[in-house]
């Protein structure tokens, strides 16, 4: 297959789609990916995790990193095309955006300023092993995390997420005993727990900036109950402290801590992808995530210019009507194809600047 002919780019997609991946079954769908991406001229492989891998452009460039994920929810949804619109599980999540990564890097393969690197994860949708397995990589110069933002907006920030279940024990008493059940204990917890996290909050506070609480479990009875929680976090919310308060009233184990990010507008890789959207007649438009994905897990590991790019309307995302404009796709590719140039020469810049300020004999101002 030779890209980047739109209708082999369209084909790619569709051929990803129609191979189930649901998260510790993406085999197939990695292979297929290793041997397209290395028709088309990239250094691909399949690490030991089951992430797959393709590399294009200057060894010697900045590398701006592309992490998308290949596996879906469960769901078993037809693939069909009707006109424009392809349907089926993982076109929006987040296949389409993994496709639209793998064809704008492979447009740019012989002129890229720039080492392209494009990783399709393994494990997203499950505890994110794939992504936990690339922690040992050195960091890229940037990276561009690979989830639908729509094709004129860019995502800069996702919400933290820390799950944990509490165990409540209570002294075996009868039932008309005035001593409350470990039940009534979990309840009363819950309930002082979510407004404790509520507490200096007023309605014009955005979600993103909430701490927001869901009780996604629960058994209770006289003597042992339990909750399980799972609440999304903001900005800088220290988990460390809310799990001690905890303590005092319940044992608690902790399943899942991922701290929020958040990108500045004036981010390379953010700024990179407004100029390409507004440079083909588009606004660009921030957004806020308020789910969570791999960028959370590897921002502490890889502190540079983070974006989130990606076609599709995230609002279908694990549903039964998940389905990508195809005109949309391809747009994305161009807007893509166009942002990864201009990010590798702001890096270039950058690193020529930090070069030159650390020259013998000059004086910094």
């Amino acid at each position: 297959m030779t890209w980047p002919a739109p209708g082999h780019e369209t084909e790619l997609l569709r051929s990803m789609v129609e191979i189930p991946s649901v998260s510790g079954d993406e085999g197939e769908l990695a292979l297929m990916l290793a041997e397209r991406m290395a028709a088309a001229g990239f250094d691909s492989h399949i690490d030991a995790a089951g992430n797959v891998h393709g590399a294009v452009g200057d060894p010697e460039g900045p590398e701006i990193r592309m992490l998308g994920h290949i596996d879906t929810v469960p769901g078993d949804l037809p693939v069909t095309r009707e006109g424009d619109v392809l349907t089926g599980r993982g076109t929006v999540d987040a296949k389409g955006p993994l496709a639209v990564m793998i064809c704008a890097a492979a447009r740019l393969a012989d002129r890229a300023p720039a080492r392209l690197t494009v990783i399709g994860a393994v494990g997203e949708e499950a505890a994110s092993h794939g992504a936990r397995h690339l922690l040992h990589l050195a960091p890229p110069d940037a990276l561009l995390i690979g989830e639908p933002s729509g094709v004129h907006a860019v995502g800069i920030g996702y919400k933290g997420v820390f799950r944990f279940r509490t165990d409540f024990t209570q002294p075996p008493a009868h039932t008309s005993s005035s001593q409350a059940t470990a039940a009534e204990v979990a309840v009363a917890f819950w309930q002082e727990l979510k407004a404790s996290l509520a507490k200096g909050l007023t309605d014009d506070t955005p979600l993103f900036q909430r701490a927001l609480p869901t009780l996604v479990g629960m058994t209770g009875g006289l003597e042992h109950a339990t909750l399980d929680i799972s609440c999304r976090l903001p900005m800088g919310f220290d988990t460390e402290a809310l799990t001690e308060r905890m303590r005092s009233d319940c044992r608690v184990t902790v399943v899942e801590d991922v701290p929020a990010v958040r990108s500045r507008r004036t981010d390379p890789a953010v700024a990179a992808l407004n100029g390409a959207i507004a440079s083909r007649g588009g606004r660009p438009v921030p957004k806020l995530k308020l789910g969570t994905s791999d960028w959370n897990v590897v921002a502490p590991h890889w502190p540079v210019p983070t974006a989130a790019y990606g076609p599709g309307d995230s609002h279908v995302c694990h549903s039964v009507d998940e389905r990508i404009n195809l005109t949309e796709y391809l747009a994305a590719i161009d807007v893509l194809t166009d942002a990864l140039p201009r990010l590798a020469h702001a890096l270039r810049r950058a690193r020529s600047t930090d070069v030159a300020e650390h020259l013998p004999g000059r004086v910094l101002q």
